[in-house]
């Protein structure tokens, strides 16, 4: 064979490494393009669904089967979505009612059953604070 021979054949499977590169490069490409736009597609989904269960949340105490006077709601959101003080619109407290709000079939999270296990288990108390006088002072 021809030392030209081997020059050309050498270059043309050098030309054909390079053109098998590209072609996987470009098709890897594509396969890349469309993972991050099925992540991007996911990340919308889950951003609409947290801020649904946020706005549901705010909600709650104004929908038709929610047991409690609206009026009778505090929104905390973290660690629990409301504290209900039954009895405040008559002036006449008479109990405190903490409400975590779930949508289908969501459950609680671990911390959120801790707290609710030390509230079952009356572990709870009031507690004044009083402000340092020299920092409640106006003047």
């Amino acid at each position: 064979m021809e030392f030209t021979h081997v020059i050309i054949i050498v270059a043309l499977i050098f030309v054909l490494l390079i053109l098998a590169f590209l072609i996987g490069r470009f098709f890897e490409r594509r396969k890349l393009e469309a993972k991050i736009q099925e992540i991007r597609e996911d990340a919308i989904k889950r951003s609409r669904a947290v801020l649904t269960g946020a706005f549901s949340e705010q909600l709650a105490p104004y929908l038709p089967n929610f047991k409690y006077s609206p009026t009778e709601v505090r929104f905390i959101g973290k660690p629990i979505d409301f504290v209900v003080f039954k009895g405040l619109d008559n002036k006449e407290p008479n109990e405190v009612v903490f409400v975590e709000v779930k949508a289908g079939k969501s459950q609680l999270s671990t911390p959120e059953r801790k707290l609710r296990d030390v509230i079952k288990d009356k572990k709870v108390s009031w507690e004044i604070y009083r402000i340092p006088e020299d920092l409640s002072k106006r003047g």
